[in-house]
């Protein structure tokens, strides 16, 4: 399992990343664009991630209930799978798109 270390850094270099890509600086006309949308879930997750590690440094310090614990990774590990199931989505497409003759 991750400490709450390495998750702490893991979260820091997304953000990284996300900022750095320009991700949600263009807009649609007509709504939100792709970047800010993915921005957005991705942001969640880390957001849900950061509760769930929260919630595990409050019980190892006996301030937290353990069913607390228990929803707030399991609300994570929801959240994580359902990213990468759009993930993967995602790369199929353009893995069909980069196969489409011109």
């Amino acid at each position: 399992m991750a400490s709450p270390t390495i998750a702490a850094n893991a979260y820091a270099n997304l953000a990284r990343v996300l900022e750095s890509s320009g991700a949600g600086k263009g807009s649609e006309p007509n709504g939100q664009s792709f970047a800010a949308l993915l921005k957005d879930a991705v942001g969640s997750v880390m957001e849900s991630g950061r509760k769930s590690d929260a919630q595990t440094v409050a019980m190892a310090a006996g301030k937290a209930n353990v069913m607390d614990v228990v929803t707030a990774v399991a609300d994570t590990d929801v959240a994580v799978s359902t990213l990468v199931s759009v993930r993967d989505r995602v790369i199929a497409a353009y893995e069909d798109i980069m196969k489409m003759q011109i």
